[in-house]
């Protein structure tokens, strides 16, 4: 049975711009809310924006795509009377999406106090570059500079050329999706307590652990820090028509690929059994790789390697997107209902609860007579969409999902990444494992094979599990089955992120799953969908970039395309915990569960959605640059006198005003033909001379300091494993000391949101053991006795040391 979308029935009041804000509540409207745009009368920024400067009319392509489905209200609540009209529209409203800096809103009377007068169970989410307080609250920044401050733009690069940025603006998606589950999330306690919050996003701290793959928890466990930009092997290889990428992770993987390209005995060779030793290697075997490929076209590489399972993906960009076989038949790409352009659908499926259909973006201020006249028809906006809570015994300072149980049947990151969320958003999670088959992810251990305990010390696996409950259940047993059963049966949701067909080997299809419960909100995590010819394909993150048009939008112009370096597994994981807050929204409404399909390439192809959306706007083919970016000029990493180097970034026209005001000497202002950015774009080799001489004569931090002081956004890069050095940070708690009873004590980046009413600390328990908690969840919640559990410990149904590894000495 079909039934409305999620979040029908709810007001978003929508005082973003750009991307983060943009697809956070593109999200939130996809999923059915009622978004009311509200611009200034010059409009949201993005508006004028387009990657190729092609001429507007109305709105560029990026902007069409993000705001879908919204009304827009132009009011200049910078007046009394428009104040005044905002207030109204704020009474109506149970979210408020803003992306002012600090202090911005307030100073206008419209910030959160004035939300939370006129209607007390409404929610603000404020997103801000470093969120609300600490000593860098003001400064300037955008993604650019954030990632370089974060770590992330140094894990990028080769030798002697300068480290450079992603492509793509990764960081601003994340924020936006972070933002849209830290809505819902909010939303949801809200409606049940009947007691709104504040909730305070900091993009800094979304970039830092999801752009890095958590690399200061990696420093932290191993003592390393000293880490450089290094090009994994096998990576992204030349083929005799383009590019292909590989993703070798595991051990058999790589024992895959050497037969894969002839060359067995590598297989028995120890050091080449690890990346760091492949990478050591150097061109040895990297040539011959390269060789390998390029005798090859990507489509017979790409066949070649399915076959031996090894992740394998064509290098996707604008033009070839939607034309790959798996896209094209599961009608990926869409026509965007303005016309002009095609754009990727949205990225999971609830199959009870449909997102709605797209309406096009609207022009600048087309609903305002509309949305002021609903205003006055209701006669009562002070009260009138006030609610009192559906829950007379939820606590308004508990965790947004507190009472929540999943049962998280993921492994490695993305899957893991979406339950981590959820965990600390409140939820009980339960993470599955078993003795015959661990967690991949615990094997990318800072410890030695012989090392006892070894898959215990694994940094990623630590982080994305904190705060969840270990259980081993081997699921090709019965008795393991039936636990799995017993457990669906008193849980809210599962998340499970298996191939399609190992799934379908346990029986544990949709309908299985709700008979057993049919209030369960299930979301499957498939790489590339439940359905298409490439259905049972495997893929990790760096397969996901590969395909999805991040690789080819990062890189230098002469080289191949290179790895984003991780982000599409916490963006999957963002979305999947999106859609299960979404069911968790529709359950409260129709007592139902729900079964939803977030597909983990969909995901990348949103975050990416620029490229095609541009393309077959326009014609213009995006590429790689470095740190050339259309959107801002100049732009650009730049070595200072001390061999430290700066990231720099002019996005705005207030940002080149300050520039020339910073560096007069320079006269950079003699440099474009104007000061548009079309102008400024085409002399950016011009400016990236001038900047690197003026650079190479200064410190880096006097750099930094004169550029921000006159408001330029610039920061020194961070090397990928001291994030969590930063005083900014520091000084708003994002780093948490966690105790583990084997891996000893750690600081772990906590969520990048603050609600007003939390806890003092996100995270209560450390990641689990491997079966740490059996006792308690099966024999406390499930009701199993000591002698029925000693007999499933017997028969390895349930245990707590993986199969292959001996049992522990006695101490």
């Amino acid at each position: 049975m079909i039934g409305r979308p999620a979040l029908d029935g709810v007001r978003v009041v929508d005082l973003g711009w750009g991307i983060a804000g943009g697809y956070a509540t593109k999200l939130l409207a996809d999923a059915g809310a009622d978004v009311v745009k509200v611009e200034l009368p010059d409009g949201d920024p993005l508006r004028g924006y387009s990657a190729s400067f092609s001429p507007i009319d109305g709105h560029g392509p990026l902007f069409g795509f993000l705001n879908t489905t919204k009304r827009s209200v132009a009011l200049d609540y910078r007046t009394a009377e428009g104040c005044s009209q905002l207030l109204d529209l704020y009474a109506t409203a149970e979210l408020v999406m803003e992306r002012s800096e600090p202090g911005e809103l307030e100073a206008l009377d419209v910030g959160w106090e004035a939300l939370a007068e006129r209607r007390s169970d409404a929610t603000m989410v404020s997103v801000s570059n470093f969120g609300r307080g600490g000593p860098w609250s003001q400064r300037p920044a955008n993604e650019f500079t954030l990632m370089a401050i974060a770590g992330s733009t140094a894990t990028r690069g080769q030798p002697g050329r300068t480290q450079f940025n992603a492509g793509g603006r990764i960081g601003e998606w994340m924020g936006g999706v972070t933002a849209a589950v830290a809505a819902t999330a909010a939303l949801r306690r809200a409606q049940r307590t009947g007691m709104g919050d504040h909730v305070d996003l900091s993009l800094l701290e979304t970039i830092t652990p999801t752009c890095t793959n958590v690399q200061t928890l990696w420093g932290s466990f191993t003592g390393d820090y000293d880490t450089k930009a290094l090009l994994e092997v096998p990576s992204v290889e030349p083929t005799r028509d383009g590019y292909v990428g590989f993703c070798v992770f595991t051990g058999q993987q790589w024992q895959d690929f050497t037969v894969l390209v002839g060359q067995p005995e590598w297989a028995d060779d120890p050091q080449l059994a690890t990346m760091g030793g492949r990478i050591a290697a150097g061109d040895s075997i990297a040539g011959t790789i390269r060789e390998w490929t390029s005798a090859r076209t990507t489509e017979e590489v790409v066949q070649e390697a399915i076959l031996l399972r090894i992740p394998v993906a064509p290098i996707g960009n604008g033009a070839n997107l939607p034309e790959f076989d798996q896209f094209a038949q599961r009608e990926v790409y869409v026509p965007n209902p303005g016309g002009g352009f095609l754009q990727p659908r949205v990225p999971y499926r609830n199959h009870a609860h449909p997102s709605v259909a797209f309406r096009p973006a609207p022009r600048l201020g087309q609903h305002t007579e509309q949305v002021l006249g609903e205003l006055d028809a209701d006669g009562d906006p002070d009260n009138s969409g006030r609610r009192v809570g559906t829950d007379l015994d939820a606590s308004p300072d508990a965790l947004p999902l507190d009472g929540v149980r999943v049962v998280d049947m993921t492994a490695f990151w993305a899957g893991p990444y979406a339950t981590l969320v959820l965990a600390s958003l409140g939820a009980d999670v339960i993470h599955i494992e078993s003795m015959q088959r661990p967690d991949g992810m615990r094997f990318g251990s800072a410890h030695t094979p012989t090392d006892d305990s070894w898959w215990e010390f694994g940094p990623t696996f630590h982080h994305a599990n904190v705060g969840k409950r270990s259980v081993t259940l081997d699921l090709t047993q019965p008795e393991g089955m039936e636990l799995l059963h017993r457990l669906i049966a008193v849980s809210d949701a599962l998340v499970e992120n298996f191939s399609p067909r190992v799934i379908d080997q346990f029986g544990l299809d949709w309908h299985t799953v709700s008979t057993l419960n049919p209030r369960m909100v299930m979301v499957r995590m498939p790489a590339f969908g439940l359905d298409g010819p490439w259905r049972d394909r495997v893929g990790f993150a760096q397969t996901m970039e590969q395909i999805s048009g991040m690789c080819w939008l990062s890189g230098y112009p002469d080289t191949s395309p290179q790895l984003a370096r991780g982000p599409s597994d916490p963006l999957a994981g963002l979305h999947a915990a999106y859609a299960v807050i979404c069911g968790l929204h529709a359950r409260e409404r129709t007592g139902k569960g729900s079964f939803v399909e977030a597909t983990m390439v969909e995901t990348a192809l949103n975050a990416a959605a620029e490229q095609v959306v541009e393309h077959s706007a326009t014609g213009h083919l995006m590429a790689r640059e470095a740190n050339h970016h259309p959107y801002a000029c100049p732009q650009g990493v730049y070595e200072c006198s001390d061999g430290q180097q700066i990231a720099l970034s002019v996005e705005t026209e207030h940002h080149w005003e300050q520039l020339l005001a910073a560096v007069p000497e320079l006269e950079l202002h003699r440099v474009p033909n104007s000061a548009a950015l079309a102008d400024r774009f085409a002399v950016r080799h011009t400016f990236d001379k001038l900047l690197s001489r003026w650079c190479a004569n200064l410190a880096a931090s006097d750099v930094v300091e004169r550029l921000i002081s006159f408001g330029v956004p610039a920061a020194e890069l961070e090397m990928s494993r001291g994030g969590d050095r930063n005083p900014q940070v520091n000084a708003r708690g994002f780093y948490e000391a966690v105790e583990h009873r084997l891996a000893g004590t750690h600081r772990f980046p906590a969520m990048p949101v603050r609600f007003g009413r939390q806890p003092d600390r996100w995270f209560t328990r450390p990641a689990p053991t491997l079966g740490e908690h059996n006792g308690e969840v099966l024999g406390r919640l499930l009701g199993v006795d000591d002698d029925e559990l000693a007999r499933l410990e017997a028969a390895q149904v349930i245990g707590n040391r993986p199969v292959f590894a001996p049992v522990s000495p006695a101490v």
